[in-house]
């Protein structure tokens, strides 16, 4: 499997491409941002500073589904779960293949979100169908 992630500094206008990054390094690589740092520094900065909510982004490039975790405050992440999906339209008469379906989760705990991205990594995809609609 094939995965890139990005990174969404709440300061930085643009998002920050981390590129291809390996299936073992991902968990590392969530680990590492420091969140709650960021968090306390929106507290204190002006509205028109921010630009994001602190969030990482890791999508599997080979079956094109990806996760991207935003951290609200120290306790409560909202997670966004992108997928090619079956959806119907039109009352259900015409059935379409959605590329980049997105459903959402909210007030997920850290450990929500590791279970997540586990399953992301290794393509429980089950799991995230189930835990995020």
């Amino acid at each position: 499997m094939n995965f890139r992630a990005s990174f969404c500094d709440p300061f930085k206008p643009d998002i920050i491409e981390l590129g291809n990054i390996e299936q073992d390094k991902i968990m590392e690589n969530f680990q590492n941002i420091p969140w709650n740092e960021l968090l306390e520094k929106i507290n204190g900065a002006n509205e028109s500073e921010i630009h994001y909510s602190p969030s990482f982004e890791v999508e599997n490039i080979t079956n094109n589904n990806g996760l991207c975790v935003s951290a609200v405050d120290g306790t409560e992440g909202y997670i966004f779960y992108k997928r090619p999906k079956l959806v119907k339209k039109w009352f259900g008469l015409v059935e379409k293949v959605d590329d980049n379906y997105l459903s959402d989760i909210t007030g997920q705990s850290i450990d929500d979100v590791k279970n997540c991205l586990n399953a992301l990594i290794s393509n429980n995809l089950e799991y995230l169908k189930t835990h995020i609609r």
